[in-house]
């Protein structure tokens, strides 16, 4: 495409440094100042649905809000030639994703610090509104100096509303996604923090939380048993970190600390954490939690005492006697239907993914 169109002729593009399912990215040049930027192109197959380019310069738009050491900045969006655009700063460095796969496991004093910075960009965002809805280690960015970069957010939402739909990215991705998000439903930071903890539990262990080949058994994983904590995998991981992985981790998203407790825990600012015993016939996970504000101690002490004597009166059915439990059966998960056409395919595992995803 021409490059006179982009911000008034001001950045030219130079040559192609990535490619992705949304987008097509270039490194340029600002004709102002010579500094280096990247640009990215949204992805032939999408450009041509006027909608979605709409979308894709609205949340750039929006993302230029942003302004964090940690937050890759938007610096400018627009529409050229047909072809949605966003200018962003220049990372010079690789992906936390590299890293990882070149280690294959980072310390756990590396992961603190990663984490805290990956924290601290989504705070800043989620304070003003924006949710990014695809943490990954592909959208973490390492410069040169070490600073960790949150990328991507202005194409996030976008992706969000396609990405159940495509075959070939729903498989990558489907582990990080928090199960309200792959359930359809509301996306909000707590969104972000349920992916930040898969993101931290793959770089401290180099494994996800929850193993599976196919997505039917990460669906019926997810909802079946927690994650073991990481110290079960690497000694050396400190109940501390155990704790704050673990709460990311949540089903529920209220029961998640929000992007700036995460940072606070990772930065060691906060209390060490309480630990939160299951039934004896669930000893094997313990659930280490982040300690509460004052306001969910007292809702969790209340809850408590109502639980206590809940499980008192449903044990001895009133009689004295203990009631035999029932015999639980295996939860099982419906196949993923099979249709005619690659389109209808693609469409079929977005309704199956929400309806089984909980």
């Amino acid at each position: 495409m021409s490059t006179s169109a982009l911000a008034g002729d001001r950045y030219e593009l130079e040559n192609v440094v990535g490619r992705g399912g949304m987008a097509l990215v270039y490194r340029g040049r600002d004709r102002e100042d010579g500094a280096a930027v990247a640009v990215k192109l949204l992805a032939d197959n999408l450009a041509a649905d006027p909608e979605l380019r709409r979308r894709f310069a609205r949340e750039a738009e929006l993302s230029q809000r942003l302004s964090h050491p940690n937050v890759v900045r938007v610096l400018a969006s627009g529409d050229s030639e047909g072809r949605a655009y966003i200018v962003l700063e220049y990372v010079d460095g690789r992906t936390v994703a590299d890293e990882l796969q070149q280690t294959g496991r980072l310390p756990p004093k590396r992961v603190a610090e990663l984490g805290a910075q990956a924290a601290a960009a989504l705070a800043h965002a989620h304070e003003r509104g924006v949710v990014h809805r695809d943490v990954k280690p592909h959208n973490l960015l390492l410069a040169r100096d070490g600073t960790l970069k949150v990328a991507d957010f202005g194409i996030a939402r976008v992706a969000d509303g396609t990405q159940l739909t495509q075959i070939g990215t729903i498989l990558g991705t489907a582990a990080y996604l928090a199960p309200e998000q792959a359930a359809g439903e509301e996306t909000t930071g707590a969104t972000d923090v349920y992916a930040l903890g898969v993101v931290l539990y793959e770089l401290l262990t180099g494994e996800l939380p929850f193993r599976a080949s196919t997505v039917s058994e990460l669906v019926l994983s997810r909802r079946e048993r927690e994650p073991a904590p990481p110290s079960e995998l690497v000694p050396d991981v400190t109940p501390e970190l155990d704790a704050v992985v673990l709460a990311c981790l949540a089903r529920v998203p209220a029961d998640r600390p929000d992007a700036r407790e995460v940072e606070e825990m990772l930065r060691g600012q906060s209390p060490p954490p309480t630990l939160v015993m299951r039934r004896p016939s669930e000893a094997a996970t313990l659930v280490l939690r982040p300690p509460p504000s004052r306001r969910r101690m007292w809702v969790a002490s209340t809850a408590g005492l109502a639980a206590l004597a809940l499980g008192l009166a449903l044990a001895f059915g009133g009689s004295g006697s203990p009631v035999r439990k029932p015999v639980r059966t295996a939860a099982k998960v419906a196949p993923i239907p099979i249709a005619a056409t690659p389109t209808a395919q693609a469409e079929s595992l977005a309704r199956w993914l929400r309806a089984e995803g909980r």
